[in-house]
C-alpha cells in the first residue's frame, strides 16, 4: 500500500492520452509535434481493468468476513452461542464502514505528514468524489479513491472482528461493540497509517535505518494486530465458565469448513487486491495464495496426524488460516515455491502454539485467535525479508538493502506492533470493564449468549 494523492479527474483523459485514442480511432498514428511534453501528458491514467478488479476484491474482502468468518468462528463454539458469534461479525462490520467514512480513513490516509496518523484532512471524506483519482503502485495509474477507500474499510472491519474469536462464549456484546470503536480508533488506524501510508514511520523505513519494511497485504496491520489484541483480551476477559469440566467441542465443523473454505476464497481479493492493479502483481500475490495455503494445510494435517495419530478436519481448517495469514504480508513479494515453504513453516509454528503453548501456559484463547493470527503473522512478517530474495524465488530487495538488513527491518516492525497494540489494548480492555464490564453473569454464560443476549436460538428441536 501505498498514500494516495488525488488529481482532478480530467487529467486521465488528457494529453498524450486522449490523442492516443483519438488517433486509434481515426486508424492514424498521432503526429509527435501535436504533445511536445509527452511524458507529462501521460503522467495520470485510469484503467477500466483495474477498476473493475478492485471493486471485485472489495467484494471478495467483505465475503470474508460475512458469512466465511461469521461461519467459520460460529462453527467452533457451542450451539447456544452460535448467533452471538454472527451477530458480533454483523455489528462490527457495520459499526467500522461508518466509523471509517467519517474520521478512520483520515487518521489512515488523510494526508498528513505525521509518521504516526494520517491527520484531519478528511473527515466526513472531505474533498473526495467519484472524479477524485488515487495513485497506484505504477507511477501515472490511477484508480477512483472512493474504490481505495471502500477496499481499506473492509480491511478495517475484518481486523476487530478476527479479535472476537479469543473470548468467543463469554463477553457482553456492549462490550464487544464499545472496545471494537475505541480499538479501531486507537490501534488500527495509526499502525494503518504506519504501515501503509508514504509518510508511515515503518513505511519511509525511519523505524529501521530508512530500511522500509515489507507488508504486502496487512500481516502486520491487521494480523499481528488483532492476534496480540486477542492475546490481551483471552487473558483480561478470563477463561470460560467450565472449561476443563464442560464439553466445549465446536458444534458444527461442517460449518466450520464451510467458512474456511470462504475464507481462502475471499482472500484472493484480500491478498492480490493489494496490488491495486489487474498485472503481473496480482497474478503473483494470487499463485501465492494457493500455494502458501495448500503448503500450510498439508503440513498442519501431517503434523496432526504424526502428533496424535489421526488427521482432523479441525486441523485442516486451522492449517488453511494459518497459511493464509503467513503469506499475507508476503503474496506479492516471495515466489510460489517460496510460499509454499513460508506456510508450512508457520502452519508448524502455529500448531505448536495451539497444541503445546496455550495448555501450558494456561490462558482460553477459545478460537486460537493468537495461535493462529498472531503466531501466523509474526512467522509471515519476518519470512517475507528471507523469502523475498531473488536466490530463494522472490522479487529481491530496495537497491541497497540486504537480507539481513530487510529482516531486522521486519523484525522491529513485528516488535512496535506488538508493544503498541499489546498496551494500548490492555488499557482499552480495562476501560470497557469499567464502563459497560466485560462478561456477562456466570447464569447467563450457561444458558448460552444467543438466548441471554440476543433473545433467539440458532436451531430449534421440533
Amino acid at each position: 500500500m501505498r498514500l494516495l494523492k488525488t488529481v482532478p479527474a480530467a487529467l486521465a483523459l488528457s494529453g498524450l492520452s486522449a490523442v492516443a485514442a483519438l488517433a486509434q480511432e481515426a486508424s492514424v498514428a498521432p503526429a509527435p509535434q501535436t504533445v511536445p511534453d509527452a511524458a507529462a501528458a501521460v503522467a495520470e491514467t485510469m484503467d477500466k481493468g483495474d477498476v473493475a478488479w478492485m471493486l471485485v476484491s472489495t467484494v471478495l474482502v467483505l465475503f470474508m468476513i460475512l458469512p466465511g468468518l461469521g461461519l467459520f468462528y460460529g462453527g467452533l463454539v457451542r450451539a447456544k452461542n452460535m448467533l452471538s458469534v454472527l451477530m458480533q461479525c454483523v455489528t462490527i462490520t457495520a459499526v467500522v464502514m461508518i466509523i471509517y467514512v467519517v474520521y478512520g480513513y483520515s487518521f489512515a490516509f488523510g494526508g498528513s505528514t505525521s509518521a504516526f496518523w494520517g491527520g484531519t484532512g478528511k473527515l466526513f471524506l472531505a474533498g473526495i468524489g467519484p472524479d477524485t483519482l488515487s495513485a497506484t503502485f505504477t507511477d501515472g495509474v490511477m484508480i477512483p479513491e472512493l474504490v481505495f477507500i471502500a477496499f481499506q474499510m473492509t480491511f478495517a472491519c475484518i481486523t476487530p472482528a478476527l479479535i472476537v474469536g479469543a473470548f468467543a462464549e463469554r463477553i457482553k456484546f456492549s462490550a464487544v461493540v464499545l472496545f471494537t470503536v475505541l480499538w479501531v480508533t486507537i490501534v488500527y488506524f495509526p499502525i494503518a497509517h504506519m504501515v501503509w501510508d508514504a509518510n508511515g514511520l515503518i513505511f519511509t523505513g525511519a523505524h529501521a535505518g530508512g530500511v522500509a519494511a515489507l507488508d504486502f497485504a496487512g500481516g502486520t496491520v491487521v494480523h499481528i494486530n488483532a492476534g496480540i489484541a486477542a492475546l490481551v483480551g483471552a487473558i483480561l476477559v478470563g477463561k470460560r465458565t467450565g472449561l476443563g469440566r464442560d464439553m466445549m467441542a465446536p458444534h458444527s465443523m461442517t460449518l466450520t469448513m464451510v467458512g474456511a473454505s470462504i475464507l481462502w476464497v475471499g482472500w484472493f481479493g484480500f491478498n492480490a487486491g493489494s496490488n491495486l492493479e489487474a498485472n503481473g502483481g496480482a497474478a503473483l500475490a494470487m499463485i501465492n495464495t494457493f500455494t502458501a495455503t495448500a503448503g500450510a494445510t498439508v503440513a498442519w494435517i501431517v503434523i496432526e496426524a504424526m502428533a496424535r495419530g489421526k488427521a482432523s478436519m479441525l486441523g485442516a481448517a486451522s492449517g488453511i488460516i494459518a497459511g493464509l495469514v503467513a503469506v499475507t504480508p508476503a503474496a506479492g513479494i516471495v515466489g510460489p515455491i517460496g510460499g509454499i515453504v513460508l506456510g508450512a513453516i508457520a502452519s508448524a509454528a502455529c500448531y505448536f502454539f495451539v497444541a503445546v503453548v496455550k495448555p501450558k501456559a494456561g490462558y482460553d484463547d477459545s478460537l486460537d485467535v493468537f495461535g493462529i493470527h498472531g503466531i501466523g503473522g509474526i512467522v509471515g512478517a519476518i519470512g517475507t525479508g528471507i523469502f523475498a530474495s531473488t536466490s530463494l524465488g522472490g522479487i529481491g530487495y530496495a537497491d541497497g538493502v540486504t537480507m539481513g538488513g530487510q529482516v531486522y527491518s521486519q523484525i522491529v516492525a513485528v516488535l512496535i506492533t506488538i508493544v503498541y497494540c499489546g498496551v494500548v489494548s490492555a488499557i482499552l480492555y480495562k476501560i470497557v470493564d469499567a464502563v459497560v464490564g466485560l462478561r456477562p453473569s456466570v447464569e447467563a454464560e450457561r444458558e448460552g449468549l444467543d438466548l441471554t443476549s440476543h433473545g433467539e436460538a440458532a436451531y430449534h428441536s421440533s
